[in-house]
């Protein structure tokens, strides 16, 4: 059997079946045949090699040559042998005919340069809106505010203002005994104030020994000795106006200076600015809040 010159038994007396390379023209030497040698390191093809590699073509379909293969990998064209192979041409598009085959450039260099591509159709240029209804404006009345309604007006109410009175002590002495020759106008006495509260607001003085104490707690220095711990009560009506009705205290209460105190659990309806007398100075006023 034939051996070609790296050493491969092939049946083929001119080309090599394993490596494609040309037999030498004696025929084998008979014989033991020698061992082919120990295959090298694969030889890296350097850039004309491979020009070369690209630019062969197979001569029936224009496919390019795969690193010096025997054979066309598209329609088996050998290589070695120059014979072609059956091989059927795909069929085209009716309408469209084959491009051409590129030119082949077998020492092209190898240039790295930059080629612009088509333009996209994502940076095309902007499309015009469609015109837009007009945005209202203050001269439209859109934008116009409604006038800022007024403060809403508190809640009626009734207060009642506490303070020290000197003409209803002067008056109380007069009336009183012995008994109240002790008794002094504080010096000094701030004016309170509480707002009325249904369904009632008690007046008196604190209870120690219990604890219990009334709304208007009249106790606070200076403490008013003439006035009972439970005196009297302020008691809302149904129109939302106040009426005073006296617990039965032991000094009595009298309205707006008088010297004759009302009776007891009887309700006296009171007005704007009545004044209440109850201990022995003490004025309890009251106004619309």
């Amino acid at each position: 059997m034939p051996t070609c010159p790296n050493g491969h038994q092939s049946v083929a007396d001119d080309w090599c079946e394993v490596c494609g390379h040309r037999m030498s023209g004696t025929p084998a030497a008979t014989g033991p045949v020698a061992p082919p040698p120990p295959p090298g390191p694969p030889a890296y093809p350097g850039p004309a090699a491979e020009a070369t590699m690209q630019a062969e073509l197979c001569p029936q379909c224009r496919t390019p040559r795969e690193a010096q293969a025997p054979f066309c990998e598209e329609c088996a064209y050998n290589f070695m042998l120059q014979s072609p192979s059956p091989y059927v041409a795909p069929p085209q598009p009716q309408g469209f005919e084959s491009a051409p085959p590129p030119p082949a450039h077998p020492q092209a260099p190898h240039t790295f340069e930059y080629h612009g591509s088509r333009p996209s159709r994502i940076n095309r240029p902007a499309e015009p809106l469609a015109p837009q209804p007009p945005v209202p404006g203050p001269e439209d009345g859109d934008w116009i505010l409604p006038p800022p309604s007024a403060p809403a007006a508190p809640p009626a109410g009734w207060i009642a203002v506490i303070a020290p009175d000197r003409d209803y002590f002067r008056s109380m002495m007069n009336r009183s005994g012995p008994e109240a020759a002790g008794l002094n106008l504080p010096a000094y006495s701030p004016e309170q104030q509480c707002r009325l509260t249904g369904p009632q607001v008690t007046i008196g003085r604190r209870r120690h020994s219990t604890g219990e104490s009334p709304d208007i707690d009249l106790s606070r220095p200076p403490e008013d000795p003439g006035v009972s711990h439970q005196h009297a009560v302020l008691v809302e009506q149904p129109d939302g106006s106040w009426a005073v009705v006296d617990q039965d205290s032991t000094n009595g209460t009298t309205i707006n200076g008088s010297e004759d105190p009302i009776q007891p659990y009887v309700p006296v309806p009171l007005q704007e600015g009545d004044r209440v007398h109850v201990g022995a100075w003490t004025t309890i006023t009251v106004h619309r809040g």
